[in-house]
Order: C-alpha cells, then structure tokens, then sequence
C-alpha cells in the first residue's frame, strides 16, 4: 500500500496510525454491509441453490464482523523497494499492515493485509541478518482495543544487535483471563515455519510447556483453509482434543481467526457417534452411536488400546465367511442355472484374497455370482444385460446363498462377542494375546445385548476398528491431534481413518504422557497413525512458562523422560517461582486459601490445581471461605477468576498464576511413580506468570 493511502496530514505517527486503524474499521463495515445487500433472488435456479447462496453469504457476513477487543491490525512492513503484484495481495506499494484478515478500501485496495498472505511472512522471520527486503518492522501495542503504542525494528543495519521486542513480550505476558486467544502477533520463526508447511505432508511437533504447540497447531489450520480452502472446504477438517474441558479452551482461536466452519472434537466423540449409512447394503446392521458408561481397570485399557487388537478383529470378522459346499441353482422362467460350489468357493477366495472391506465384499459377491450366471446364459445363445444381473442379484437363492457364505455383520456385535465370549476370543487372539492378557479384557459379567453392555472408552475404539473393517471410515482433508501422547495404538488408528488420505499436525510432548498406554517415542505413534513417514518437528523455545518455573519443573526429565531436551524459557521472572512447606498438615488447606488470595491481589486468571481426590476438601473450604470458584472450562469475568483444577485435567490449560496443592497427592493419585510425576510436571507447567507451591508432605526427592 502506497504511504499515503488512508493517513492523516499530522505529522504524529500514533495519530496517523489510530487514523488508519479507524478508517481501516469503517472499511471492514462497510465490506459487512455489502454483503448484508446483496440479493441473490434473481442469480439462483433453484430453492436448493438458493440456500447454498445464502448460507455462504451468512458465513461470509459472520467472518466480516469486527471483534471491539481484537485489534484489526498489529503489525506493519516498510519494504524498501515496490513488491510485485504477483507477490503482494492486491497492490504495488510499500507498506502493509498485518492483521487478522484482509480488509480493502471502496477501490479494492488492501487496508489491511491477512497474516497469512505471502507479503505478511516477513513479519514473522525477517532479520537484521536477512531482512528479506524489509526496512522496518513496526509492532503496535493495543489497550482495551484501542491503539496505544507502537515500537519501530531497524532492518537495514546488519551490524546492528537483535533485541526483545518489548510490545512482543508485553503481549506475550498479558494476562489471561478468559478462553485461549490466539497468538498472530507473537508467532515465533520457529513457529512460522511450522505453520506455513505444506498441506501434503503431515507434521509431528514435540513442544515441551509454553513452546505454544496448541497455538501452532490451531494457527497450522487456519493458515491451510486459507491457502488450500477450496480443497479443504470439499474435504473438511477437524481438531481433535482431549476433553471437553480443553476444547472449551481452544474454541475462541480460529474464530478469531475468521475460521467459524472447523469441528471440533475428542477420540471419543468421534468413535461413539456411529458412521451414517452404514447398515443394510454395507453388510452392516445396528450402526448406532455407543454410549460410553463403564471404565476398565489399567491392565485391560492396556490391552485393549494394544495394535494387537485390530488383528483379532479381523480375525474374528472375517470367521464369519464360509466355503460353500452346495451350489447355487437360479431358476429364470422355465430354465434352471446351476452355479457349482467349486465356481463358488473360487469366487469367495478371491474376494478374501483382495483383503476387500467385508461389507464391500458382502455388496459384490452376489454381483459376482450372477456374474456366472450371465454367462452360463450367454453361452446357451441368450444375450442378457446389467438389468438381467441385477435381478439374478436379487434371487432369493442368490440371497440366501450370500447370507449363508458372506453374512452381514454388526460391528459392536461382534466386539460384544469378543469380549464376552472366551472360546470365541481364544480362538481368534491365538498367538496375539497371552490367557492372562485375554482375561484381562473379558467383561466379568457378559452383557445380553449391545444396549445393555457397559461400553467403556476402550470398547468404543474397539468397534469403531470393526466397523471400519466392514465400511471405510470417511477421510477427511486435515486433522488436528493435540495431546497426541496420550493416545493408545488403537485411539491412534482411528484418528488415522479420519485422514487415510489427507494429512495431519500430530502435536504432544512425551514427557506430559500420562495414560498406561502413553507413547514413547513418536516413530512408533505416527505409524500407528498410518502416517510414517510424517516430518518431526522439536520445539524448545519455551515463551510462556518462565524461566524459574520451568527449570523447577525439569528436574524430573531425567526420570520421567529420559533423553528429552528441557524448554529453554525465554522468559526471566524472579520471584515467579515460591515453594512453601506447611509445618502442621492440618493447616494445608488454610494456607492454600491464602496463597490463593494472595495470587487474587494480581492480575488475570489464578489456577488452583490439586489432586483429584484432594479437590473436594478445597471445594468446600473456597465455599466456607465465601470465595466463589469455577470449574476448567468454565469462562472466567474480572469477578472471578479463581479456577479450581482436578490435575488430571490441567493438561493443555494456562493460567496466570498457578498455586499447586500437595505435589505428593498429585504423585500418589496415580497408578505409578512414573505417571505420578508425569502429572506433576504437567501441573507445574501450567503458569504464565507465578506458580507457589504449597506442601505439607514430603516433596518428591527430584524437586527437593
């Protein structure tokens, strides 16, 4: 954009600015009210054309709406020469301001350019060292959405020393009260390079605390559906979370972004729904969701979520086929045509041999018998079309035939087989699983029907693996995995058939593995996925947790990780780190209370994080203190800011400041040492700005 365009006469450059951030504002208005007026009542052939047209037009007056505390724009580029049309969205001139979307003036000139444009990607990775043609850099600091600063990076000078931004770290360390936000303004070149990757491939990223793998990842998306958003509206995509809780969190980011059509997700969500249309003619029947209302005991989600699994499955479903030993006689009129077994048994093996859906395989064996019905018919001098095939197809002894050779199968009827029966699972787990381990995942009391049975999370998985077996899973273009190293092979496997072929952002960090099943290394995860040969990515960079904070935590790498490279915090914050041991046990909880008001006194969001078995007690001792509380998940107000967090859902959430209740309880609520302190360096990683510890047992002895 030319320098003049838009800008005051005055000389103050934060007044020029405000003057361009309040035209750029009416511009977007009227792009909204544009889009308001149109009318398509004389453009459309049809009803249903017509609300195709008019729902993309709500989408696209929803995109256009201007968020009063997002700022529109917070960056600006001075290139020292003219850039091409053909590199720059819509314009010949020097200077573009970045933002969260492209906003243009009546002559469709850009006001305000999309980060994710090619002209924007200088913001995030030009240098004193390599300036690609960049000038300066300007960085605008915002309050209450009004513009309030700006901070000018001299590019020309190679000589000269990187520095922090102060209005980047500013941002970096606003507090957080309220749903995650997203991070357009502070990305990282790391981090860039992360989310402007290709849509072909899949990406693995290993980001240890406060390496802003989520933001990567969600901001990975929104960069795709921009550049690829033809492709990626036919195809679709989803973000797959680990609770409720966390997505909650996430769920303002793409918004924010202009992204409103992106699903979003857990593993078990996507494998309790059911897969539509698949019963009947799929050889499937009863493919209703699955409620999840049991649990499994450690060592059977262990086998369970086993690959091993999948193999049993498909044993068991394909025990179902049998070798014809009758023919088939079709009887047409006044003739009979006789299909011999062998014929038949011929056929069979070659639909085995295709290692062919069963249900598909189920759809074209009676294609197949008629098939040679045809031409028997051919050879006695008929000439019989597709018509004549298809209603051999539908003989009643075709039919019979298939049901007795290839007969349909219920995909959670069979896992309830499985599981319930131990001849049936013996038979076919022969050589995969050990007798211990087959009588670990047997229910102790067989369920009567599939309404009935007590389906736990693993069950779910487990005929979501056989349905696919009977009908492929529908793919879609990307998929966003987040917590990945929680996953077991099976979990895996079917986040996997959600993009068979599309391509994924696998995002964790083993050392924050805390199932029995967590991953230990993500070659082993990403081909359990099906997607080996996904490009790993490490992030070490560490910009949230501060620096004493995250040191404190990575004392039990070595022990809970081995090998893994700590985070490196950028961040300096003395005093961000207190430790206070409790003399008398009986105190603990008075003296948590008061680390908790003491936190209150500052600004943002405070986490209160302890135990499972431990957040009853300090539930009802915020109650008797009169201190209103929330649950994770739930929206915080300059009122209450207070959030009290079960540590097994600390995962993945940030707060301001963060008082950990009784890291032993933590450690102890677990079935292991190991996983014990997995989840304490999970909650001790949850801060943005302070964390005190409050203990009246022990420490662990990696932090003591």
């Amino acid at each position: 954009m030319p320098a003049h365009e838009h800008e005051s006469v005055t000389t103050d450059p934060l007044v020029r600015e405000r003057a361009h951030l309040a035209a750029s504002r009416a511009a977007l208005r009227t792009m909204r009210e544009d889009a308001q007026a149109l009318d398509i009542s004389d453009v459309t052939a049809n009803w249903v054309n017509a609300a195709v047209l008019q729902s993309q037009i709500d989408e696209r007056i929803r995109s256009l709406a201007d968020l009063a505390h997002t700022p529109l724009f917070f960056g600006r580029l001075d290139y020292l020469r003219a850039i091409g049309a053909e590199q720059a969205e819509g314009g010949d001139g020097e200077r573009f301001y970045i933002g969260r979307r492209h906003v243009h003036d009546a002559d469709g000139d850009p006001m305000v350019v999309d980060w994710r444009a090619p002209v924007s990607q200088p913001f995030y990775r030009a240098s004193k060292k390599d300036p690609q043609d960049v000038g300066r850099r300007r960085r605008f600091g915002y309050t209450g959405g009004e513009l309030t600063a700006y901070e000018d990076e001299d590019l020309t000078d190679p000589t000269g020393n990187e520095r922090t931004s102060r209005l980047l770290q500013a941002e970096i360390e606003r507090p957080r009260v309220g749903p995650m936000r997203d991070i357009v303004a502070t990305i990282q070149p790391e981090q860039d390079e992360i989310v402007r990757s290709g849509l072909g491939g899949t990406v693995c990223v290993q980001g240890g605390p406060g390496t802003g793998k989520t933001a990567v990842g969600l901001h990975r998306v929104a960069y795709l559906l921009y550049a690829h958003r033809e492709r990626l509206a036919r195809t679709g995509t989803l973000v797959i979370g680990p609770n409720r809780s966390f997505l909650h969190y996430i769920e303002q980011v793409l918004p924010a972004l202009g992204e409103l059509e992106v699903r979003q997700a857990t593993v078990e969500d996507l494998v309790t729904a059911g897969t539509p249309g698949m019963a009947g003619a799929s050889g499937a029947s009863g493919a209703a969701g699955i409620e999840v209302r049991g649990t499994d005991a450690a060592e059977a989600a262990v086998v369970k979520g086993d690959a091993r699994m999948a193999e049993v499955l498909r044993r068991a479903l394909r025990s179902h086929v049998t070798m014809p030993t009758e023919p088939v006689v079709v009887v047409r009129g006044s003739r009979r045509w006789r299909v011999p077994a062998y014929e038949l048994e011929e056929i069979v093996t070659e639909l085995l041999a295709r290692e062919m859906r069963y249900g598909a395989a189920h759809e074209a064996l009676p294609q197949r018998i008629a098939h040679a019905v045809l031409v028997r018919m051919e050879e006695a001098g008929e000439a019989p079309d597709d018509r004549v095939q298809n209603a051999v197809a539908r003989n009643p002894a075709v039919k019979a035939a298939v049901k007795a050779i290839w007969p349909a199968v219920d995909p959670a009827k069979l896992v309830l087989r499985l599981l319930s029966d131990a001849e049936f699972l013996a038979a076919h787990a022969d050589g995969l699983l050990t007798g211990d381990e087959q009588k670990a995942v047997l229910f102790t009391k067989p369920a009567r029907s599939v309404r009935s049975a007590k389906w736990s999370a693993a069950d779910a998985v487990l005929i979501d693996e056989a349905r696919d077996l009977v009908t492929r899973t529908h793919s879609l273009g990307h998929v966003v995995l987040d917590e990945a190293q929680d996953l077991s092979p099976m979990q895996y496997r079917a986040v996997g058939r959600r993009c068979s072929t599309g391509s994924a952002t696998v995002l964790g960090d083993l050392a924050q593995g805390t199932t029995p099943w967590s991953t230990e290394n993500w070659a082993q995860a990403l081909r359990h996925l099906g997607k080996p040969d996904a490009a790993v990515e490490e992030l070490t960079a560490g910009f949230r947790v501060p620096r004493e904070v995250i040191a404190y935590a990575s004392r039990l790498l070595p022990v809970i990780s081995p090998g893994l490279a700590p985070v490196e915090s950028v961040r300096e914050s003395p005093g961000s780190l207190e430790v206070r041991a409790v003399a008398d046990p009986a105190e603990l909880d008075a003296a948590v209370l008061a680390a908790c008001e003491e936190s209150l006194v500052r600004e943002g969001s405070i986490g209160l994080i302890a135990a499972d078995a431990r957040v009853p007690a300090l539930a009802e001792a915020l109650t008797a203190a009169g201190r209103v509380y929330l649950s994770p998940g739930e929206e915080t107000s300059a009122e209450t800011r207070l959030i009290l967090v079960p540590a097994s859902l600390a995962k993945g959430l940030e707060y301001d400041y963060v008082v950990l209740d009784e890291p032993a309880a933590v450690v102890d609520g677990e079935p292991d040492e190991r996983t014990g302190l997995r989840r304490l360096y999970v909650a001790l990683t949850r801060a943005v700005s302070g964390l005190t510890v409050v203990h009246a047992a022990a420490l662990p002895e990696e932090l003591a």
